[in-house]
């Protein structure tokens, strides 16, 4: 049985349009808390579009906000479209009383395969962009993919996958020999075979990458912030939202309750469902799934995370101090692999 799973790097389009994203909601919280935000970013070459609700008392420059973002990437002269928006009064109304701003299901997830609790080929194939981006190597770019297919029958490493962009007058052997020391590098260092199949930039060339190769999107690479591919995942996107809102905040916490539960040895693996409905403060439900590892039952450890656990957004919130997150420093590399987040404590 392979399995693939699949991470991207800081100059993937997407990514850049989650890193605005973060970026406007970060400069709101840093001067009140309470602001209520939800912005979605889109960037073609150097067009860049923001809309969605933003309601706040601290007046900002979004035009300085999105240069700061792009400067690393070496984006200037950049036309702003500016669609926001302040949130509605139905939904704000919901939200002060404490209830979710919106209807939905969250899910989180947890393994006992890797340190971090999550899936092999996920982590692997996001250290080993995380070791690239590190090197900051003159002949690398910042937009990568990497893909990983793991055998799990055989507890090896079946191919190794990584497309990243380069400088145009690059020695592609150069480049490729680069990096596949990265990816030896970090099979090791998770204790794993090294003859797996290699492949660096299968097309044989990557020199045009970021928004002017591809249109990115805010949300788009929801399951490369999360599990990989290995869990269910509701849709909502995380990056551009206060932590108000439970597509982002409850995915925290059910993140949290999975890994606690794996963590205490209640079982090997667990996927914990959330679902809320718009301006109702507890969940309308909650699920547990353990796929066969654990000796309790879903009702006996559903029992346990209602008694437990405070899953009211004003809960969650206090629990993760969400309020207190530099969520500038998770945009990218996924929202479940940094050991100093509260929801991975």
């Amino acid at each position: 049985m392979i399995i693939s799973s699949e991470q991207v790097s800081v100059g993937h389009p997407d990514k850049i349009c989650d890193q605005i994203s973060d970026a406007i909601l970060m400069e709101c919280l840093k001067y009140d808390k309470s602001s209520r935000v939800a912005v979605e970013t889109l960037i073609k070459d150097n067009q860049v579009v923001v809309a969605g609700e933003v309601s706040t008392k601290h007046f900002f420059n979004l035009e300085g906000i999105i240069e700061n973002v792009l400067e690393p990437y070496g984006m200037t002269d950049v036309v702003v479209t500016n669609l926001l928006g302040i949130q509605s009064p139905d939904i704000a109304q919901g939200v002060n009383k404490g209830g979710a701003g919106d209807q939905g299901i969250m899910f989180g997830y947890a393994t006992d395969e890797t340190p971090e609790y999550l899936p092999l080929p996920y982590v692997l194939a996001t250290r080993v962009l995380e070791k690239l981006m590190s090197l900051g190597h003159p002949l690398l770019g910042k937009d990568a993919k990497a893909q990983v297919s793991y055998d799990y029958e055989r507890k090896r490493i079946d191919t190794f996958l990584v497309s990243i962009q380069h400088a145009e007058t690059a020695d592609l052997a150069k480049v490729k020999r680069i990096v596949r020391e990265a990816m030896m590098a970090v099979a090791l260092r998770y204790r794993q075979n090294l003859d797996f199949k290699v492949l660096v930039n299968p097309t044989g060339r990557f020199v045009l990458g970021g928004s002017f190769a591809d249109a990115g999107v805010t949300g788009r690479k929801i399951v490369a912030d999360t599990y990989g591919g290995f869990a269910h995942h509701g849709g909502g996107a995380f990056s551009g939202k206060d932590p108000s809102k439970v597509d982002r905040s409850a995915a925290y916490m059910a993140r949290k309750i999975a890994k606690d539960i794996v963590r205490e040895g209640y079982t090997k693996r667990c996927e914990v469902q959330l679902a809320y409905a718009i301006g109702v403060a507890e969940p309308v439900s909650v699920y547990v799934e353990t796929f066969g590892t654990s000796r309790y039952t879903a009702k006996q450890l559903e029992g346990m995370i209602r008694e437990r656990y405070d899953l009211t957004p004003r809960g969650i919130i206090k629990e993760l101090h969400l309020l207190d997150v530099d969520y500038t420093k998770i945009s990218c590399f996924g929202h479940f692999t940094k050991a100093n987040l509260p929801w991975e404590k």
